[in-house]
């Protein structure tokens, strides 16, 4: 029961981050490490497949069943203990891929038809943070989508300017936010980390007192 409210746990925070915040994601294009969603979603099912192959175990008396339902926990906790391990390790490693992988994102996948819902994207992160590019505005001069054009999204033009038709076009630049926003993206993926580390080592901690007290059990079968 303990294991399976811990996996019901996992995956009610992984719904959880699946449904806040979602867009932030979805601007880095490349890479598939940044849905933790979905990582907590298969680990939170994992958990609780495995505690009911242990309550089954459990019910029918079945020291076979009982052993691999142990071996699997373990199994399990050290993946787990590792994954959590690494996601405060290496938080910081990522910063210059993440920026890397944004950068290219607009430079070769904005307003692409095949990468749907970017330019929505990069306008809500523009406008809730009141920031242009990754680095800064200059990010969006000679994209793909405008080659050999100085100009950005105007969602990019500060607040006051944005009514001006042409507020995003070249020369205006005292209309447009200075800052980048890869700050903004970087702490947002940073807060997935520590979430989902500090979820791991507390779900691995559980699991380990949850062994200790129940493995000697299993002699009494």
């Amino acid at each position: 029961v303990v294991l399976q409210l811990s996996g019901c746990g996992l995956l009610g925070v992984g719904i959880w981050l699946k449904t806040v915040d979602d867009s932030y994601s979805r601007t880095l294009v490349i890479s598939p490490v940044v849905h933790f969603d979905y990582l907590l979603i298969s680990v939170g099912v994992l958990v609780f497949v495995v505690a009911f192959f242990g309550c089954c175990g459990s019910w029918f008396q079945s020291r076979c069943m009982l052993i691999t339902y142990f071996s699997l926990v373990i199994i399990m906790f050290l993946l787990e203990f590792i994954v959590a391990s690494l996601a405060f390790v290496y938080r910081e490693d990522l910063s210059e891929t993440i920026k890397a992988e944004l950068t290219d994102g607009i430079k070769e996948h904005y307003k692409n038809p095949t990468d749907n819902g970017i330019e929505e994207i990069w306008d809500h992160v523009h406008t809730r943070f009141s920031c242009c590019g990754v680095n800064n505005y200059q990010d969006w001069y000679d994209i793909k989508a405008w080659p050999e054009k100085k100009i950005v999204p105007a969602s990019c033009c500060i607040e006051k300017y944005r009514n001006n038709t042409d507020c995003w076009s070249e020369g205006n630049q005292d209309y447009w936010y200075t800052k980048g926003c890869s700050e903004e993206v970087l702490m947002w993926f940073v807060s997935q980390l520590h979430i989902v580390g500090i979820i791991g080592l507390v779900v691995s901690f559980v699991q380990v007192c949850y062994l200790r007290i129940q493995i000697p059990k299993i002699y009494l079968i």
